[in-house]
């Protein structure tokens, strides 16, 4: 550790810290706009000027300068205030004075930093600096006449995204940040570069000329469109969403978002169910809550139990999947399962199903196998977080599955199943990777577990955790990499079929004579009975909408306080920021409301009261997050031996269009029409 005094105050930071994060660490603010705690320092703006006394006399680039024992740092000089006023008149001298038709109006640095170090006149006549407008895709939009070289987007997506497509053209005052060859930016993280932005440069298209964020109502959420949990800001404005911006959490996304999670957002606003519908002579009419209450308490009630079951969705959150659980219980049907992909597993441990290694862990592995799974696709935050380790040196990672671009070098073991039992015996050169690793890890996704022999894949996975010391007091090597939100909590809820139950392959194909989908849509509906009565309750007209005889309209994700539990066990809650639309309301109070209608009234009537049912009923709603031990090698059930031949396929066609919510939007169509344009001639 280092001691340096700054303004007076002293200060104590590790050796190799710089003048500007003593000064952060100290709570004392030092303007700047191309440093950023999380890329590599730059030194190009030369905002952060300070005075450190025995140097030189002038001013000196805090954000480059290491500390020293001793050192006396002065941030706020006549010298520092004639310098930082000399760096703004130069970077106000291109700079257009457009703010009033700026997007960054309100949360632009330069703004704020001209406040107090900016002139009330220019001294320059010159005509100023006029750059065109390239195009970066359906997702950024560029103003480059604002851009003052902060080259904060060229490090991030070379450093963090690991897709190297910006950088600097020409010199000096010509200098042009950009693609090159003009292209639409392809990272799956693109959208951070806005947030990064310290100007008007790089703003969102979609949100282009939408409100200023003094307009919004900004609320505390949770993603739900993967299984990260990233934690976010829904900001809105009066019944609508209008944009979604990432919330710093260093232990799960950083300050980091996926472009799917941050601009799909207008999907929540389309193709959506606003009133119950009922199906009469095969065609769905608008119907009223007492209508749709009773066709299904009629066809229930003439129902055995054995032949009613309940699928529930990705994007279901905790307390609608218990209510649901309890409603069956009380109809007495053990045909439950959050597994609407037919994943079968050993599911009776957490260990078992859990991200144990956890996101933050990552950081500290050396090696790493992937095993079925696109981290890229499936949580590009979680993604990133692999590159991050993978920057930091000595980390080696390898991937058995189809080759893909990870941003980060891997080494590819096999496309199938088969490279399993080579590293099993030992006879790949990777294995050797593996023994002398101390801390490596398996990431399996849960793509792997949907297959035919998803058990089998289970317990191979597992076996080679133990065999290679994953498994131990200090570390936990196995990970499920899941990409839906809802099924861990699932999971947790044991929403599983019971005993003599069915799951949701049996529950296909006329397994049962009524069938609740609650939010399910991305299961084959063409494989339901076509006797079979089935309730859809969900929020956008998607596919289990179009295969249903009743609908209830249900809330999205920002519409409904909910509990979510991520990929890595961790227990969040997200909020309402607007309310659902039309006679749409929270999912689990329509399950309340049809279990009364019943006679099975569920014994909450409040939010409150069924969060503490659902603390007492499952303890790891009400627990601390904490990283599990992997000193218990008991095997999940399966036969490893037993897995077949066929190569890994991809979970997804693209990333853009996983969901409902996604599927619904322009933005996120546009983006496939971009990226994936097959897929977008396909779908007209």
């Amino acid at each position: 550790m280092v001691k340096l005094t700054i303004d007076g105050v002293e200060v104590e930071v590790p050796a190799g810290s710089t003048v500007i994060q003593a000064a952060d660490a100290a709570g004392i603010e030092i303007p700047r706009f191309c440093y950023h705690e999380r890329l590599s320092i730059a030194g190009n703006c030369r905002m952060c000027l300070v005075e450190i006394e025995k140097m030189p006399p002038k001013p000196q680039a805090s954000c480059g300068m290491p500390v020293a024992e001793g050192m006396v740092v002065h941030t706020d000089t006549e010298m520092v205030r004639k310098g930082r006023r000399g760096v703004m008149e130069f970077l106000l001298i291109n700079h257009p004075l457009d703010c009033p038709i700026c997007d960054q109006g309100g949360e632009c640095d330069l703004q704020d930093e001209a406040v107090s170090y900016g002139r009330d006149y220019s001294r320059y006549d010159e005509q100023k600096r006029a750059v065109s407008k390239p195009d970066w895709g359906p997702l950024v939009k560029t103003t480059m006449t604002r851009c003052i070289h902060c080259t904060r987007c060229v490090r991030f997506t070379t450093e963090v995204a690991g897709v190297a497509e910006l950088g600097a053209t020409f010199r000096g005052e010509t200098t042009q940040v950009g693609t090159y060859v003009e292209k639409a930016l392809s990272s799956e993280l693109s959208g951070n570069i806005i947030d990064l932005c310290p100007v008007g440069a790089l703003t969102s298209k979609p949100y282009a000329f939408t409100a200023r964020p003094w307009e919004l109502r900004k609320t505390d959420s949770v993603d739900v469109l993967d299984a990260l949990g990233a934690n976010i800001r829904v900001d809105a404005r009066g019944a609508e969403v209008l944009r979604i911006l990432p919330r710093m959490n260093d232990d799960v996304n950083e300050e980091w978002l996926g472009d799917k999670s941050r601009f799909a957002v207008d999907g929540l606003k389309r193709r959506r169910l606003d009133r119950p519908w009922l199906r009469e002579n095969g065609k769905l009419r608008a119907a009223s809550w007492e209508e749709a209450f009773a066709a299904i308490a009629n066809r229930v009630k003439g129902t055995a139990p054995e032949k009613i079951g309940a699928i529930a969705g990705d994007l279901c959150d905790a307390e609608s999947m218990l209510a649901l659980k309890e409603f069956f219980t009380a109809l007495r049907s053990p045909n439950l399962d959050c597994r609407q992909d037919g994943a079968v597993f050993d599911a009776s441990r957490r260990a078992f199903y859990l991200f144990n290694t956890t996101i933050a862990g990552i950081e500290e592995a050396d090696a790493l196998l992937i095993i079925g799974s696109n981290p890229r696709h499936e949580a590009p935050v979680l993604n990133a977080r692999i590159r991050k380790r993978w920057l930091a040196g000595g980390f080696t990672a390898g991937l058995v599955g189809e080759a893909g671009e990870l941003t980060y070098p891997v080494e590819r073991i096999g496309a199938g199943p088969e490279a399993l039992k080579a590293l099993a015996d030992g006879m790949h050169p990777f294995a050797e990777v593996l023994k002398a690793a101390k801390k490596p890890m398996i990431i399996l996704g849960a793509a792997a577990l949907a297959r035919p022999d998803g058990a089998a894949l289970h317990a191979a996975a597992w076996k080679l955790a133990a065999q290679y010391n994953m498994l131990t007091a200090e570390w936990h090597g196995f990970n499920v990499l899941h990409h839906a939100a809802s099924r861990v909590g699932g999971l947790d809820l044991g929403f599983l079929s019971g005993p003599g139950g069915k799951s949701t392959k049996a529950m296909l194909n006329g397994g049962v004579d009524v069938l609740w989908l609650l939010g399910a849509d991305e299961l084959d509906t063409k494989a339901i009975g076509k006797d079979t009565f089935v309730i859809y309750q969900g929020h956008h007209g998607d596919a289990g909408a179009a295969r249903a005889d009743v609908i209830l309209p249900g809330a999205a994700y920002t519409e409904k306080d909910g509990t979510y539990v991520s990929t890595e066990g961790r227990v969040q809650q997200g909020f309402a920021a607007v309310l659902p639309p039309g006679d749409a309301r929270e999912d689990w109070r329509i399950i309340r409301a049809i279990s009364a209608y019943i006679g099975h009234a569920l014994p909450y009537d409040t939010l409150e009261q069924l969060r503490e049912h659902l603390k007492a009923s499952y303890p790891v709603f009400g627990q601390g997050f904490h990283r599990l031990a992997g000193n218990d090698a008991t095997a999940p059930a399966g036969d490893a031996a037993a897995i077949a031949a066929a190569p890994f396929t991809p979970v997804f066609a693209n990333y853009y269009q996983t969901d409902v919510i996604s599927r619904a939007s322009p933005t996120m169509a546009a983006c496939v029409a971009a990226h994936y344009p097959a897929h977008a001639e396909a779908a007209e």
